[in-house]
């Protein structure tokens, strides 16, 4: 476990074609089931500190207690997702710390030097931040707080597969707009 922030918890995968990369990782990887979102709703996103707004699928499922997140652009809003595939890369991009006091965890990480770069939030105590890459290049750091509605679908992505036989591998997100 990581003395920094906990464990890692999620590995955040850029891809070109979501429902090939849910297709691989549920026959290929025995990972499912995915709870995807063809368009996600992101509040108050920013980057480089300038507000826009964007569009993002997201397939989300667990290895374990380890979630992989499989993220596909749909538009060319500034983000380091299109960042990340314009240097030509597709793979993990990010690591993500979750956080139940978002606030001091924040914080800490601002004091240790960390730039926040991309940010925004994702239903009631979703917010999240990822950080510049000066500290780890070509795999950047995200804190994502985990309460409220976010924090249920994560419990429930957790728990759909500790006894997941490959049926039905693509499901819904849940409904995030609750509390």
């Amino acid at each position: 476990m990581s003395t920094f922030l906990g464990p890692i918890r999620q590995l955040g995968y850029v891809v070109d074609d979501i429902e090939a990369g849910m297709n691989y990782w549920s026959e290929t990887m025995g990972v499912g089931p995915w709870f995807y979102n063809p368009a996600v709703p992101i509040r108050d996103y920013t980057f480089d500190g300038q507000r826009y707004d964007v569009t993002n699928s997201v397939a989300l499922a667990n290895s374990g207690e380890m979630q992989v997140e499989l993220i596909q652009t749909r538009s060319d809003t500034p983000s380091m997702y299109r960042d990340f595939k314009e240097r030509g890369l597709r793979g993990l991009q990010h690591v993500a710390f979750w956080t139940r006091d978002y606030d001091r965890d924040l914080k800490m990480m601002l004091d240790r030097g960390f730039t926040p770069k991309m940010s925004g939030y994702v239903g009631k105590n979703g917010r999240f931040v990822y950080f510049a890459e000066e500290h780890h290049p070509g795999t950047c750091i995200e804190l994502s707080e985990v309460m409220g509605p976010k924090g249920r679908m994560f419990d429930l992505i957790r728990d759909a597969a500790k006894n997941w036989n490959g049926s039905d591998p693509v499901r819904p997100f849940p409904d995030l707009s609750g509390d």
